[in-house]
């Protein structure tokens, strides 16, 4: 790749390039060499509708005091972005490495202590993850059973339990969600102080919804098995800083939601491998079902539970 036109006139245009590794999505990175500064190349020219609300929660994030990439240039035209290079330590790689998970764990969740606790968390007119918008993304299941021949019996059902239930999952605070955070999301920035050691990357589908959706997207990911009681502690040191927070609806809306991002998850690793990208169902669909699993345990998601045990296999 050459470097984009939009850096012409500025100390990056004969920088050098290199290309990083990237994820599921369609963006590519790429980090630029110039002496002994670096920035971090975002191209989404095949998905430019991402770029304004990425700009929009980048800067919401920085006002607020949290380490979200400063942007060095764009190019909203053509899906291109400059980035502050935040180096290569993401959490995923240093718990790889055997870093002090609890000390990564701890740290991501006093991010959202931190973040939950603003009350200006939430930008103006940012959209909201209704239960509406909820069951439109927990529907890719039905969609990718469907394009696999496999007739999806009863559903209408699924649709109608769904809409039972997600209205609970609201019954906890709302606050600024932003959707995938995990580990491989979170960057490792020693030289900054408190919160702002974890860089925050991959926010542009972020929305205004429950407390509860990030906290999962953290402590039960797809990609990982946290080490043994790590996730109830984290669990316990979030509550404690919400000593009001109603611990029953609490835990109907984690089970809720757990079961809503597992089962889409589910599908998305699905849809990914028939598009040839076979690792992600390989590596880690069994572990999704079981999270998936664990949380249609909760008495309230029987309804549910009895769909996926007649129908989901």
């Amino acid at each position: 790749m050459n470097v984009p036109k939009f850096l012409d006139g500025t100390k990056w245009a004969n920088a050098k390039i290199e290309s990083l590794t990237g994820d599921a999505s369609a963006r590519k990175y790429f980090r630029l060499r110039r002496g002994n500064e670096t920035a971090i190349l975002m191209d989404a020219s095949h998905v430019r509708q991402i770029l304004p609300p990425f700009v929009q929660i980048n800067l919401h994030l920085q006002k607020l005091g949290f380490s979200a990439p400063k942007i060095l240039a764009r190019d909203d035209a053509n899906g291109f972005l400059l980035l502050e290079d935040f180096g290569d330590e993401t959490f995923s790689q240093l718990l790889e490495n055997n870093f002090d998970a609890e000390k990564l764990f701890t740290l991501a969740t006093d991010v959202l202590i931190a973040l939950h606790k603003n009350l200006n968390a939430i930008p103006n007119g940012l959209r909201i993850y209704s239960p509406k918008k909820m069951l439109e993304d927990v529907e890719l299941y039905l969609d990718v059973r469907k394009s696999a021949g496999v007739d999806v019996p009863l559903a209408d059902e699924f649709r109608e339990v769904w809409l039972e239930l997600l209205p609970l999952a609201h019954q906890v605070p709302q606050s600024l969600l932003l959707r995938d955070y995990h580990v491989a999301n979170l960057m490792w920035l020693p030289q900054r102080e408190e919160i702002r050691r974890a860089g925050l990357l991959d926010f542009q589908d972020a929305y205004a919804g429950p407390v509860t959706y990030d906290l999962i997207s953290l402590l039960e990911d797809a990609r990982r098995d946290l080490p043994n009681g790590l996730k109830r502690k984290m669990i316990a040191r979030y509550l404690a800083q919400f000593p009001n927070l109603n611990r029953q609806q609490f835990e109907l809306s984690w089970a809720i939601l757990a079961a809503l991002r597992h089962t889409r998850v589910l599908a998305i690793f699905e849809k990914l491998s028939r598009e040839g990208k076979s690792d992600y169902k390989k590596l880690h669909s069994a572990r999704v079902e079981r999270l998936l699993q664990d949380a249609l345990r909760h008495p309230k998601l029987a309804a549910l539970k009895n769909w996926f045990d007649n129908y989901a296999r």
